[in-house]
């Protein structure tokens, strides 16, 4: 386990060096203060003390960001070959792949940490469903390990960082939006299947408060995959 939070350690701080980190940190509560607190459907306009309206702009605004984070972690080592000298080290291929996204995880649940104002003011505002808040910010925790999974995937079966980024998103869309548009326009178990394979289905009952283990498990089968994925195609790439 010392191995993998070296390469937390390494890519963490590879984060705050490139300014990566403070662009993502700056941006993101940028995006979710205006849209929580200024724009016309913020928490005002709502007329109750809720934090929905922050989770549905960073429940988008994460989905963008996280593909821009990953998209080099793979990608640009294989590029330059440090990655090949990485591989070199006595350090299995799960242990810098998980290393990665814990990094990645990491970076996004202090991009979280920084928005607990908001709870905290919107508290002040009037009675507040506690229960519900803390589990919106599960869900957006278990969100981005998902989108953070495939991006590391993506990163890892390419040199090129923009080709990741496309990937990455392309294969999240489907998740984010595509499922969910089939979904309410077949019937059946077709449609059944879609629902279950929407992101937005399983965010959006962990948001309103309600915690299922099909919702859990739905977010560590797209987590597991991705890595395994990574791991999969790095292990390809040493056998080359």
């Amino acid at each position: 386990m010392s191995k993998t939070w070296t390469i937390v350690r390494r890519e963490l701080q590879s984060f705050f060096d490139s300014l990566t980190a403070y662009i993502m940190l700056v941006a993101f509560l940028g995006f979710s203060g205006f849209f929580t607190w200024i724009s016309g459907n913020d928490i005002f306009f709502v007329g109750q003390a809720s934090l929905q309206s922050f989770f549905s702009i960073a429940y988008w605004t994460l989905f963008l960001f996280i593909p821009a984070l990953t998209m080099r972690q793979l990608a640009e080592e294989n590029k330059t070959g440090t990655l090949e000298m990485l591989l070199t080290k006595p350090i299995s291929d799960w242990q810098i792949v998980f290393g990665k996204f814990l990094s990645t995880l990491i970076l996004i649940v202090i991009a979280l940490f920084l928005t607990f104002p908001y709870y905290f003011t919107v508290w002040s505002l009037g009675p507040i469903d506690h229960g519900a808040v803390i589990l919106g910010y599960v869900g957006l925790i278990l969100m981005s390990s998902a989108y953070i999974s495939i991006g590391l995937f993506a990163s890892s079966v390419t040199n090129n960082q923009i080709v990741a980024f496309l990937l990455a998103l392309i294969i999240g869309i489907f998740f984010h939006v595509i499922f969910g548009v089939l979904a309410s326009s077949l019937t059946g178990a077709a449609g059944s299947v879609f629902d279950y394979l929407s992101m937005s289905t399983h965010f959006s009952a962990i948001s309103r408060g309600v915690i299922d283990s099909r919702d859990i498990i739905y977010f560590l089968s797209i987590v597991v995959m991705g890595l395994m994925g990574s791991e999969a195609s790095l292990a390809k790439r040493n056998l080359n």
